[in-house]
């Protein structure tokens, strides 16, 4: 055998069995704990593996059911563009490369406009209150013509949080009392020069929250896009909001006003239902290919199994949220990756047709199957892709799942089929053409 051939099969030995160890972890750990019974002092300070659980979508596991009404009394925006706007900035924070799967969606009842998020797995509310977190509010507001040092009144500016380009935590070079340090983007710069500008011997008021936190004098127009935010706060309190700040700035405020957990909507029954259509899927794949192209199918089927496994390990490390749209995406990619190990073989048999050797025929046969698989499977990354970029959060997992397993299905079809049937060149095995169907 090829020492190149024999290197890259003890690779995928060895990638095999730490797949199998991440996907099924009690197998090796009931074997470790036998060998310490034996109490060999070696082989006590072998550790367990860690269990890492698959992550189950909202409609499998059920999660919690949070409601925000947004508040619009201190803004002038467009209600619709500040409403697509905050739905995602919250989605953004809990979807972060769209594999925790939740449902954000915007609501209108009764004149009043909502935000309605649903988080998988998560059933203590607190928690996923925790996760959106509490971006403050940030607002400028001028000073009216009938302004009152005793009942202070200003009126609302287009410049707010969402204008923020970064946020940062300073301390008075004579108090060191803690201050909050605002740039803003180049819109938000402009905006806050001509506000400024047009406000020189007023005061501009800082809210957060509604709140006022401070209403300096403007002495002059401040056009270099920075400011900064004194009030009555800790230092934490003040690493807080600017941690806040940074995370993505809310267009408008929101108040949450429902909180409660939900029971999943297809509940593990579906699941169990799911994954034994997928293993049956699986073993009707492996027949039909050993049925087929007989032992070449045989090496297929192996390099399928570890496929599944590199694929379900993938999930489970990421973490992917599974859906049952996911589970599907998963399963379809089975079917992608024998359709490459389908090509390979067709066109090695074209090859032994020629009257090439079997190596020949082997290199020849993955070498002009490539550019089909290749292009096949580029054009489904690329569907994915436009999918994961324009689609909702369920149509994002789907993208990922799918692309994880076009990707792994690339890597079982040219790496690891090619290597299992180059280790059988030279060897009796090669002679007998009824076992390769040629």
């Amino acid at each position: 055998m090829d020492s190149r051939v024999k290197n890259n099969l003890i690779f995928v030995g060895i990638l095999t069995i730490v797949v199998f160890c991440l996907v099924f972890p009690n197998i090796p750990d009931r074997g470790i704990s036998f060998l310490k019974e034996k109490q060999i002092p070696v082989l006590e300070k072998i550790p367990l593996i860690k269990n890492i659980p698959f992550k189950l979508g909202l409609d499998l596991v059920g999660g919690s059911h949070l409601v925000y009404q947004a508040d619009f009394a201190s803004t002038t925006q467009d209600q619709k563009e500040a409403m697509a706007g905050l739905r995602d900035v919250i989605e953004r924070r809990v979807n972060l490369f769209g594999v925790s799967e939740p449902q954000v969606a915007t609501q209108e009842v009764g004149g009043n406009q909502r935000l309605v998020v649903d988080l998988s797995g998560v059933k203590d509310v607190n928690q996923a209150i925790e996760m959106i977190g509490k971006t403050p509010y940030l607002d400028f507001r001028t000073q009216t013509a009938d302004f009152n040092p005793e009942n202070p009144t200003f009126e609302p500016t287009q410049l707010n949080g969402k204008y923020l380009k970064k946020a940062d935590l300073g301390f008075n070079q004579q108090t060191m009392a803690p201050e909050i340090l605002l740039e803003f983007n180049q819109e938000g710069a402009d905006l806050f020069g001509e506000i400024t500008a047009q406000n020189i011997g007023k005061r501009l008021a800082i809210f957060i929250d509604n709140v006022l936190i401070s209403a300096p004098n403007v002495n002059e127009a401040i056009t270099g896009g920075k400011a900064q935010i004194t009030g009555q706060f800790s230092v934490q309190e003040a690493r807080d909001m600017v941690r806040n700040f940074n995370s993505g700035a809310l267009p408008v405020p929101i108040t949450l006003i429902s909180q409660n957990t939900i029971g999943p909507s297809l509940g593990m029954v579906s699941l169990n239902t799911s994954l034994k259509a997928g293993i049956f899927g699986f073993l009707a794949v492996c027949i039909f290919m050993i049925g087929f192209y007989r032992f070449s199918g045989l090496l297929a089927s192996v390099a399928l199994a570890i496929y599944g496994l590199i694929l379900l390990s993938l999930f489970k490390m990421i973490p992917v949220t599974l859906t049952l749209a996911g589970v599907g995406a998963a399963i379809l990619s089975v079917g992608m990756a024998v359709d490459a190990n389908v090509l390979i073989f067709e066109r090695c048999k074209e090859e032994r047709r020629k009257g090439e050797s079997f190596k020949i025929a082997l290199e020849n046969g993955f070498t002009r199957a490539w550019p089909s698989i290749r292009d096949s499977n580029l054009t489904t990354l690329l569907i994915a892709l436009v999918m994961f970029i324009f689609g909702s959060s369920f149509v994002k997992g789907f993208a990922v799942a799918l692309s994880l397993g076009v990707l792994v299905s690339m890597f079982s079809a040219i790496i690891i089929t090619k290597n299992l049937m180059r280790a059988f060149i030279g060897t009796r095995l090669e002679k007998i053409k009824w076992l390769w169907r040629q």
